[in-house]
């Protein structure tokens, strides 16, 4: 069988039992939308934050796009972000009629180079959109203290980044809000789509609520603001609290496998992961650096072994985003590393013998290039 980046299918054998108590919990309680599940959920994914508030909604793009509305960003504003993301992260600033303003990233992990920032403020800046990307964090402090001195909004893109640490702070807890995606993939994943915003502000949180909620707060089908219809469902709120509970436990078998990547490939040519001074990393991706990476990953096919590319096009070279005016050449350590960057396998079932057989052939690989 070929080894994928990515695979949920012994995760699930391992908690098959409790994944089927939990959808079958959710199907005898006589409530499938805004119940028990979504309310005891928010509670305590906030408490593991340390943070007053979570608002849940259907998926991570519009954690964002509700998290953006809750602060006032809207038509004719400017958020400065990074080109190397997502595309939802840029087509949820799209979405609330924000024009996404690029900097680029630092070359040894791949954050915001937070250094740019404030040449790229404007008089039409209204928020600071870093992305903790592959599971560690950006650099917050000199980015709250930019917010401060220019009444700016700073949201966190912790897509990628559950239970990532900086400084003994987990990511999410620093900006006025933090976005979450649950999409399975993800370090804490649903079996489905799902979203979540972390804020300690009770305004914006009242805010959060009504948006993701068609607007309505005190009754229904009043409508306060218009909003969406952007709720979680019961089912993966559930799930999503059983999982949790084994949250911790994921993360200390991603660092297994990124601690056994380490040392089989420490003598390669490889670029290996570089873990900024003070962060937690949580390896949501373990994404490695090669000159030759097509090369490599046509190679790794013939033993089997799939890698993948996050992100092959950052979001200024995309014809979609060509409105935005990047040329090529605008954001050099950007376009530079999507050349170079892939990934290998990752997530915590991943067995030694699966990745001894990763590290093996790419060893073979290298050493023929």
């Amino acid at each position: 069988m070929p080894i994928l980046t990515w695979d949920y299918k012994q995760e699930y054998e391992n908690e098959r039992d409790d994944i089927l108590d939990a959808v079958d919990s959710v199907f005898r309680s006589g409530q499938l939308v805004m119940g028990k599940s979504v309310q005891n959920f928010e509670a305590e994914y906030a408490a593991y934050h340390g943070i007053d508030h979570c608002v849940s909604c259907d998926n991570g793009t519009n954690a964002i796009v509700l998290a953006l509305r809750a602060l006032g960003v809207g038509r004719g504003d400017e958020v400065i972000t990074v080109s190397n993301t997502a595309a939802p992260t840029i087509i949820a600033i799209d979405q609330v009629g924000a024009t996404p303003v690029f900097v680029d990233i630092n070359p040894g992990d791949y954050l915001m180079n937070t250094d740019l920032v404030e040449a790229a403020i404007t008089e039409r800046t209204k928020c600071l959109l870093p992305v903790h990307l592959y599971g560690q964090c950006v650099d917050l402090a000199p980015l709250r203290a930019l917010a401060a001195k220019h009444n700016l909004k700073l949201l966190e893109d912790c897509a990628q980044s559950h239970g990532a640490k900086q400084h003994g702070t987990l990511a999410g807890t620093t900006g006025d809000a933090a976005a979450f995606s649950f999409y399975p993939t993800k370090v804490l994943g649903a079996y489905g789509d799902g979203g979540a915003i972390v804020t300690a502000d009770p305004e914006i949180a009242a805010n959060l609520r009504r948006l993701r909620y068609y607007g309505m707060e005190k009754q229904y089908y009043v409508v306060e603001t218009p909003g969406h219809n952007s709720r979680l469902d019961e089912v993966h709120a559930e799930i999503l609290r059983r999982k949790l509970k084994r949250f911790d436990g994921y993360l200390a078998a991603r660092r297994q496998v990124a601690q056994r990547y380490a040392e089989g490939l420490a003598d390669t040519d490889l670029v290996l992961p570089r873990i900024t001074p003070g962060n937690d990393h949580v390896y949501y991706l373990y994404v490695a650096r090669h000159p030759r990476r097509e090369e490599i990953i046509e190679r790794m096919r013939t033993y089997d072994v799939n890698l993948s590319v996050s992100y092959r096009w950052p979001a200024h070279t995309m014809t979609g985003f060509a409105h935005l005016g990047y040329e090529k050449g605008s954001l050099p350590v950007t376009e530079e590393l999507a050349d170079q960057i892939f990934s290998l396998p990752m997530y915590a079932t991943l067995s030694e013998d699966i990745q001894d057989k990763v590290i093996s052939a790419l060893r073979e690989v290298l050493a023929t290039l």
